[in-house]
């Protein structure tokens, strides 16, 4: 399968990877997510996502490891949902912080829920655009994001709650 090339996919690729390196994985929300018992495969499949995406710029992403990807990322959000969301005034105490440190920590825990759910729903946006590609270049055989059984409820794991 050709790998995809489309500008539009790059840029909100890269903007997910952005949006996720400054308001979901930051040093300051990291520890409390770091808590989180995930399989290594799901944490390298959103670090592919999110931290290498520079490498896929030019020669394209491969359909089928960009599903992966986003299922790995609906997995995290999730468990963040579930786990850290809820607590993470408290798993984060207050850390020892004070003066400008202190208030970037508060508006990064304020604004977590929100972020995450913008992390989320930049992510089926690409879901979105990535199975419209899948079907047109498929050619009225089966689309490879039905043939993934992680992306099954996708849309209810990122636009849905808990």
């Amino acid at each position: 399968m050709q790998p995809v090339k489309d500008p539009q996919i790059i840029r909100l690729v890269e903007r997910i990877s952005d949006h996720y390196r400054t308001n979901i994985s930051n040093r300051f929300i990291r520890p409390a997510l770091l808590q989180l018992s995930l399989d290594k495969v799901t944490w390298d499949q959103i670090e592919v996502l999110t931290e290498k995406f520079e490498q896929f710029r030019y020669q394209g992403f491969h359909l089928d490891e960009l599903y992966r990807q986003i299922a790995a990322a609906a997995k995290f959000i999730h468990a963040v949902r579930r786990d850290v969301a809820p607590s993470l005034k408290y798993k984060l105490g207050s850390g020892g912080t004070s003066g400008t440190d202190k208030i970037l920590r508060d508006m990064a825990v304020n604004n977590f829920s929100f972020n995450l759910q913008l992390f989320a729903d930049l992510l089926y946006d690409l879901y979105i655009k990535l199975a419209e590609i899948d079907v047109s270049i498929s050619k009225g055989k089966k689309p490879l994001y039905q043939q993934i059984p992680e992306l099954s409820d996708i849309g209810n794991q990122l636009v849905g709650g808990v």
